[in-house]
Protein backbone atom coordinates (compact mmCIF):
# COMPACT_ATOMS: atom_id res chain seq x y z
CA UNK A 1 0.00 0.00 0.00
CA UNK A 2 1.47 3.32 -1.10
CA UNK A 3 1.09 6.21 1.33
CA UNK A 4 0.89 9.66 -0.20
CA UNK A 5 3.47 11.99 1.36
CA UNK A 6 2.16 14.86 3.48
CA UNK A 7 2.39 18.23 1.75
CA UNK A 8 2.14 20.41 4.85
CA UNK A 9 2.36 20.17 8.63
CA UNK A 10 -1.40 19.91 9.18
CA UNK A 11 -1.79 16.95 6.82
CA UNK A 12 1.29 15.31 8.35
CA UNK A 13 -0.02 15.43 11.92
CA UNK A 14 -3.45 14.24 10.73
CA UNK A 15 -2.01 10.84 9.75
CA UNK A 16 -2.78 7.86 11.98
CA UNK A 17 0.82 6.67 12.32
CA UNK A 18 1.89 10.15 13.40
CA UNK A 19 -0.87 10.52 16.00
CA UNK A 20 0.14 7.23 17.61
CA UNK A 21 3.89 7.54 17.05
CA UNK A 22 6.72 9.29 18.86
CA UNK A 23 8.77 12.19 17.53
CA UNK A 24 12.49 11.49 17.21
CA UNK A 25 15.66 13.39 16.29
CA UNK A 26 18.40 11.85 14.15
CA UNK A 27 21.90 12.17 15.63
CA UNK A 28 25.19 10.92 14.25
CA UNK A 29 28.38 9.90 15.99
CA UNK A 30 31.25 11.29 13.98
CA UNK A 31 33.92 8.92 12.74
CA UNK A 32 37.20 8.82 14.66
CA UNK A 33 39.64 10.86 12.60
CA UNK A 34 43.07 12.16 13.53
CA UNK A 35 43.22 15.94 13.50
CA UNK A 36 39.44 16.39 13.67
CA UNK A 37 38.58 18.67 16.60
CA UNK A 38 35.16 17.00 16.83
CA UNK A 39 36.31 13.43 16.38
CA UNK A 40 33.85 10.82 17.74
CA UNK A 41 31.49 13.55 19.01
CA UNK A 42 27.72 13.24 18.91
CA UNK A 43 26.48 15.70 16.28
CA UNK A 44 23.80 16.38 13.71
CA UNK A 45 24.15 15.54 10.00
CA UNK A 46 25.76 18.39 8.09
CA UNK A 47 28.88 19.73 6.47
CA UNK A 48 30.58 22.57 4.64
CA UNK A 49 28.92 24.48 1.83
CA UNK A 50 30.34 23.80 -1.62
CA UNK A 51 30.60 26.50 -4.30
CA UNK A 52 28.02 24.56 -6.34
CA UNK A 53 25.40 24.74 -3.56
CA UNK A 54 22.70 27.30 -4.30
CA UNK A 55 22.04 28.04 -0.61
CA UNK A 56 22.82 26.89 2.92
CA UNK A 57 19.61 24.86 2.90
CA UNK A 58 20.71 23.08 -0.27
CA UNK A 59 23.95 22.24 1.55
CA UNK A 60 21.96 20.64 4.37
CA UNK A 61 19.98 18.59 1.85
CA UNK A 62 23.12 17.41 0.05
CA UNK A 63 24.95 16.52 3.26
CA UNK A 64 21.98 14.49 4.52
CA UNK A 65 22.16 12.34 1.39
CA UNK A 66 25.94 11.97 1.49
CA UNK A 67 26.35 11.28 5.21
CA UNK A 68 23.30 9.19 6.12
CA UNK A 69 21.47 8.48 2.84
CA UNK A 70 18.28 10.42 3.58
CA UNK A 71 16.78 12.20 0.60
CA UNK A 72 15.15 15.40 1.85
CA UNK A 73 12.74 15.98 -1.01
CA UNK A 74 9.03 16.78 -1.25
CA UNK A 75 8.36 13.05 -1.32
CA UNK A 76 10.02 12.40 2.02
CA UNK A 77 10.12 15.57 4.10
CA UNK A 78 8.93 19.09 4.84
CA UNK A 79 11.42 21.93 5.26
CA UNK A 80 10.10 23.34 8.52
CA UNK A 81 12.49 26.22 9.14
CA UNK A 82 15.88 27.20 10.49
CA UNK A 83 17.41 27.98 13.87
CA UNK A 84 19.69 30.90 14.87
CA UNK A 85 23.00 30.98 13.03
CA UNK A 86 26.22 30.73 15.01
CA UNK A 87 29.81 31.55 14.08
CA UNK A 88 32.09 28.75 15.25
CA UNK A 89 35.54 30.01 16.27
CA UNK A 90 38.69 28.85 18.00
CA UNK A 91 41.04 30.45 20.53
CA UNK A 92 38.14 31.58 22.70
CA UNK A 93 36.43 33.61 20.01
CA UNK A 94 39.56 35.07 18.42
CA UNK A 95 39.67 33.05 15.17
CA UNK A 96 36.43 32.35 13.22
CA UNK A 97 36.14 28.92 11.60
CA UNK A 98 32.70 28.81 9.99
CA UNK A 99 29.10 29.96 10.20
CA UNK A 100 26.77 27.24 11.49
CA UNK A 101 23.33 27.36 9.82
CA UNK A 102 20.96 24.77 11.37
CA UNK A 103 17.95 23.70 9.29
CA UNK A 104 15.13 21.47 10.48
CA UNK A 105 13.33 18.97 8.25
CA UNK A 106 10.29 16.93 9.22
CA UNK A 107 10.49 13.41 7.78
CA UNK A 108 6.99 12.61 6.51
CA UNK A 109 7.36 8.90 5.72
CA UNK A 110 7.77 5.92 8.02
CA UNK A 111 8.91 3.67 5.16
CA UNK A 112 12.26 5.31 4.44
CA UNK A 113 15.00 3.30 2.82
CA UNK A 114 17.67 1.95 5.23
CA UNK A 115 20.25 4.54 6.15
CA UNK A 116 23.54 4.50 4.22
CA UNK A 117 26.42 5.79 6.34
CA UNK A 118 29.46 7.53 4.88
CA UNK A 119 32.40 5.70 6.56
CA UNK A 120 34.81 8.65 6.46
CA UNK A 121 32.34 10.92 8.27
CA UNK A 122 29.87 8.85 10.29
CA UNK A 123 30.51 5.97 12.68
CA UNK A 124 26.86 5.45 13.64
CA UNK A 125 23.40 7.04 13.54
CA UNK A 126 20.87 7.17 16.34
CA UNK A 127 17.16 8.03 16.35
CA UNK A 128 16.46 9.53 19.79
CA UNK A 129 12.93 10.26 21.06
CA UNK A 130 12.33 13.90 21.96
CA UNK A 131 10.67 12.66 25.14
CA UNK A 132 13.98 11.23 26.36
CA UNK A 133 15.79 14.48 25.52
CA UNK A 134 13.43 16.26 27.90
CA UNK A 135 13.78 13.61 30.63
CA UNK A 136 15.56 15.09 33.71
CA UNK A 137 16.87 11.62 34.49
CA UNK A 138 19.10 11.76 31.41
CA UNK A 139 20.91 14.94 32.47
CA UNK A 140 24.60 14.49 33.13
CA UNK A 141 27.89 16.37 32.72
CA UNK A 142 30.76 16.12 30.28
CA UNK A 143 34.34 16.75 31.43
CA UNK A 144 36.74 18.28 28.92
CA UNK A 145 40.46 18.79 29.54
CA UNK A 146 40.91 22.35 28.28
CA UNK A 147 43.84 23.38 30.45
CA UNK A 148 46.43 22.34 27.88
CA UNK A 149 44.56 24.13 25.10
CA UNK A 150 44.41 27.32 27.13
CA UNK A 151 48.01 27.00 28.26
CA UNK A 152 49.24 26.90 24.66
CA UNK A 153 47.71 30.32 24.09
CA UNK A 154 49.70 31.89 26.93
CA UNK A 155 53.40 32.37 27.62
CA UNK A 156 55.76 32.31 30.56
CA UNK A 157 54.42 32.13 34.10
CA UNK A 158 50.81 32.54 32.97
CA UNK A 159 51.08 29.45 30.76
CA UNK A 160 52.48 27.39 33.61
CA UNK A 161 49.80 28.64 35.99
CA UNK A 162 46.93 27.84 33.60
CA UNK A 163 48.21 24.34 32.93
CA UNK A 164 48.61 23.61 36.63
CA UNK A 165 45.43 25.07 38.09
CA UNK A 166 42.53 24.60 35.68
CA UNK A 167 42.29 20.86 35.24
CA UNK A 168 39.01 19.80 33.62
CA UNK A 169 36.10 21.92 32.52
CA UNK A 170 32.55 20.75 33.26
CA UNK A 171 29.74 21.11 30.73
CA UNK A 172 26.11 20.15 31.09
CA UNK A 173 25.14 17.24 28.86
CA UNK A 174 22.46 14.67 28.06
CA UNK A 175 23.01 10.92 27.87
CA UNK A 176 21.12 9.79 24.79
CA UNK A 177 18.82 6.78 24.79
CA UNK A 178 18.39 5.82 21.12
CA UNK A 179 15.26 4.05 19.94
CA UNK A 180 17.15 2.77 16.91
CA UNK A 181 20.84 2.76 15.97
CA UNK A 182 22.77 1.92 12.81
CA UNK A 183 26.51 1.23 12.90
CA UNK A 184 28.89 1.65 9.99
CA UNK A 185 30.18 -1.73 8.82
CA UNK A 186 32.97 -0.35 6.62
CA UNK A 187 36.27 0.98 7.99
CA UNK A 188 36.91 4.66 7.17
CA UNK A 189 39.18 5.24 4.19
CA UNK A 190 41.03 8.26 2.85
CA UNK A 191 39.56 8.97 -0.60
CA UNK A 192 42.48 11.20 -1.51
CA UNK A 193 44.88 8.24 -1.33
CA UNK A 194 42.89 5.82 -3.46
CA UNK A 195 44.49 4.50 -6.63
CA UNK A 196 43.29 2.28 -9.44
CA UNK A 197 44.89 -0.73 -7.81
CA UNK A 198 43.29 -0.05 -4.46
CA UNK A 199 39.92 0.44 -6.16
CA UNK A 200 40.32 -2.88 -7.93
CA UNK A 201 41.31 -4.50 -4.65
CA UNK A 202 38.20 -3.15 -2.95
CA UNK A 203 36.05 -4.44 -5.81
CA UNK A 204 37.59 -7.93 -5.53
CA UNK A 205 37.10 -7.88 -1.77
CA UNK A 206 33.42 -7.03 -2.24
CA UNK A 207 33.09 -9.84 -4.80
CA UNK A 208 34.69 -12.28 -2.34
CA UNK A 209 32.34 -11.12 0.41
CA UNK A 210 29.43 -11.69 -1.95
CA UNK A 211 30.55 -15.25 -2.75
CA UNK A 212 31.39 -16.13 0.84
CA UNK A 213 29.83 -13.43 3.06
CA UNK A 214 31.33 -13.19 6.55
CA UNK A 215 29.12 -13.68 9.55
CA UNK A 216 27.92 -10.29 10.74
CA UNK A 217 29.14 -9.43 14.20
CA UNK A 218 27.14 -7.28 16.61
CA UNK A 219 28.59 -3.82 17.22
CA UNK A 220 31.11 -3.67 20.06
CA UNK A 221 30.04 -2.40 23.45
CA UNK A 222 29.66 1.32 22.95
CA UNK A 223 30.47 4.11 25.35
CA UNK A 224 27.47 6.19 26.45
CA UNK A 225 26.31 8.66 23.82
CA UNK A 226 26.80 12.09 25.37
CA UNK A 227 25.25 15.20 23.82
CA UNK A 228 27.00 18.39 24.91
CA UNK A 229 28.54 21.66 23.74
CA UNK A 230 27.54 23.30 20.48
CA UNK A 231 25.23 20.46 19.41
CA UNK A 232 23.40 20.60 22.73
CA UNK A 233 22.93 24.32 22.22
CA UNK A 234 21.38 23.74 18.78
CA UNK A 235 19.10 21.02 20.15
CA UNK A 236 18.10 23.30 23.02
CA UNK A 237 17.12 25.96 20.47
CA UNK A 238 14.86 23.38 18.81
CA UNK A 239 13.32 22.11 22.03
CA UNK A 240 12.75 25.65 23.22
CA UNK A 241 10.19 25.95 20.42
CA UNK A 242 8.10 23.21 22.00
CA UNK A 243 5.89 23.66 25.08
CA UNK A 244 6.67 24.33 27.87
CA UNK A 245 9.60 26.30 26.30
CA UNK A 246 12.03 25.36 29.08
CA UNK A 247 15.14 24.49 27.09
CA UNK A 248 17.31 26.27 29.67
CA UNK A 249 16.74 23.31 31.98
CA UNK A 250 18.86 21.25 29.61
CA UNK A 251 22.06 22.87 30.74
CA UNK A 252 23.88 24.90 33.36
CA UNK A 253 26.75 27.36 33.01
CA UNK A 254 30.14 25.73 32.27
CA UNK A 255 32.64 25.72 35.12
CA UNK A 256 35.77 23.93 36.33
CA UNK A 257 36.00 20.85 38.54
CA UNK A 258 38.54 22.18 41.04
CA UNK A 259 36.53 23.30 44.11
CA UNK A 260 38.31 26.62 44.75
CA UNK A 261 38.22 27.69 41.09
CA UNK A 262 34.59 26.59 40.89
CA UNK A 263 33.62 28.65 43.95
CA UNK A 264 35.41 31.80 42.80
CA UNK A 265 33.89 31.55 39.30
CA UNK A 266 30.43 31.11 40.85
CA UNK A 267 30.92 34.21 43.01
CA UNK A 268 32.41 36.33 40.22
CA UNK A 269 29.62 35.48 37.75
CA UNK A 270 26.71 35.63 40.20
CA UNK A 271 25.46 39.09 39.19
CA UNK A 272 25.91 38.30 35.51
CA UNK A 273 23.90 35.07 35.74
CA UNK A 274 21.16 36.77 37.73
CA UNK A 275 20.85 39.61 35.20
CA UNK A 276 20.68 37.14 32.30
CA UNK A 277 17.92 35.18 34.02
CA UNK A 278 15.93 38.38 34.59
CA UNK A 279 16.58 39.37 30.99
CA UNK A 280 15.08 36.13 29.70
CA UNK A 281 12.12 36.27 32.06
CA UNK A 282 11.37 39.80 30.85
CA UNK A 283 11.70 38.73 27.21
CA UNK A 284 14.55 41.16 26.47
CA UNK A 285 16.57 38.81 24.31
CA UNK A 286 19.66 39.93 22.48
CA UNK A 287 20.28 39.01 18.87
CA UNK A 288 21.63 35.51 18.13
CA UNK A 289 25.21 35.31 19.44
CA UNK A 290 28.28 33.88 17.81
CA UNK A 291 29.36 30.73 19.61
CA UNK A 292 32.75 29.10 19.94
CA UNK A 293 32.60 25.29 19.79
CA UNK A 294 29.95 25.30 22.46
CA UNK A 295 32.45 27.01 24.76
CA UNK A 296 32.28 30.75 24.17
CA UNK A 297 30.00 33.48 22.84
CA UNK A 298 30.73 36.88 21.35
CA UNK A 299 28.55 39.66 19.93
CA UNK A 300 27.74 39.44 16.20
CA UNK A 301 29.37 42.02 13.93
CA UNK A 302 27.07 44.72 12.58
CA UNK A 303 25.49 43.72 9.29
CA UNK A 304 26.22 39.99 9.72
CA UNK A 305 22.95 38.98 11.35
CA UNK A 306 20.37 36.69 9.82
CA UNK A 307 16.95 37.54 11.21
CA UNK A 308 15.16 35.09 8.93
CA UNK A 309 14.83 32.53 11.69
CA UNK A 310 11.72 30.60 12.60
CA UNK A 311 9.91 27.28 12.69
CA UNK A 312 6.63 27.77 10.89
CA UNK A 313 3.81 25.80 12.43
CA UNK A 314 5.77 24.37 15.36
CA UNK A 315 5.43 27.27 17.78
CA UNK A 316 7.02 30.63 18.39
CA UNK A 317 9.42 29.82 21.22
CA UNK A 318 11.03 32.89 22.78
CA UNK A 319 10.59 36.10 20.80
CA UNK A 320 10.57 39.82 21.40
CA UNK A 321 7.77 42.02 20.04
CA UNK A 322 7.12 39.77 17.08
CA UNK A 323 10.79 39.44 16.10
CA UNK A 324 12.14 36.15 14.89
CA UNK A 325 13.08 33.34 17.24
CA UNK A 326 16.18 33.95 19.37
CA UNK A 327 18.60 31.49 20.94
CA UNK A 328 17.86 31.35 24.66
CA UNK A 329 20.98 29.33 25.45
CA UNK A 330 23.14 31.60 23.28
CA UNK A 331 21.70 34.66 24.99
CA UNK A 332 22.57 33.26 28.40
CA UNK A 333 26.13 32.52 27.26
CA UNK A 334 26.78 35.86 25.62
CA UNK A 335 29.39 37.61 27.76
CA UNK A 336 29.66 34.75 30.27
CA UNK A 337 33.17 33.68 29.33
CA UNK A 338 34.53 37.17 29.79
CA UNK A 339 33.24 37.03 33.38
CA UNK A 340 34.54 33.51 33.83
CA UNK A 341 38.03 34.49 32.68
CA UNK A 342 38.03 37.17 35.38
CA UNK A 343 37.05 34.49 37.88
CA UNK A 344 39.96 32.33 36.74
CA UNK A 345 42.27 35.32 37.20
CA UNK A 346 40.93 35.90 40.70
CA UNK A 347 41.45 32.23 41.52
CA UNK A 348 45.02 32.46 40.27
CA UNK A 349 45.65 35.47 42.51
CA UNK A 350 44.10 33.73 45.54
CA UNK A 351 46.25 30.68 44.95
CA UNK A 352 49.36 32.82 44.58
CA UNK A 353 48.59 34.62 47.85
CA UNK A 354 47.94 31.31 49.59
CA UNK A 355 51.18 29.85 48.27
CA UNK A 356 53.14 32.94 49.34
CA UNK A 357 51.58 32.82 52.82
CA UNK A 358 52.42 29.13 53.16
CA UNK A 359 56.03 29.66 52.04
CA UNK A 360 56.37 32.62 54.42
CA UNK A 361 55.00 30.55 57.32
CA UNK A 362 57.38 27.67 56.62
CA UNK A 363 60.27 30.12 56.31
CA UNK A 364 59.37 31.70 59.65
CA UNK A 365 59.47 28.28 61.27
CA UNK A 366 63.01 27.68 60.07
CA UNK A 367 64.13 31.13 61.26
CA UNK A 368 62.67 30.81 64.78
CA UNK A 369 65.63 30.65 67.28
CA UNK A 370 65.78 27.58 69.45
CA UNK A 371 66.45 28.16 73.19
CA UNK A 372 69.00 25.76 74.68
CA UNK A 373 68.61 24.75 78.32
CA UNK A 374 71.74 23.92 80.36
CA UNK A 375 71.39 21.83 83.54
CA UNK A 376 71.57 23.82 86.77
CA UNK A 377 74.33 23.08 89.20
Amino acid sequence: MTIEPARDIDSFFAQHWVKHGEAEVLFIKRAARKGDRWTSHVALPGGRRDPEDESDQKTAVREAVEEVGIELSDRTSIAVGNLPQRVVTTSWGRVPLMVLCPYVFLVTRHDLQPLRLQPTEVASTHWVPIRSLLDPGQRTVHLEDVSNRLAKQETGLKRWAFAGMLGQMEFSAIELLPAESVYCQEPPTDDSKKSESSTLGMAMQRLWNFVDPPELQPPPQQQPLILWGLTLGVVADLLDLLPPHNALELWSYPTFTMPDVRLIIWLSTYKFRKSKRLQLEAGNLSMPPLVKEGLDAISPPEGERNDDVGMGGLGSGRSLKGRSFESAVGTMLEGYYACMRKGVTYALIVRAIGLAATVNWLWSLTRTPRHSHSPSR
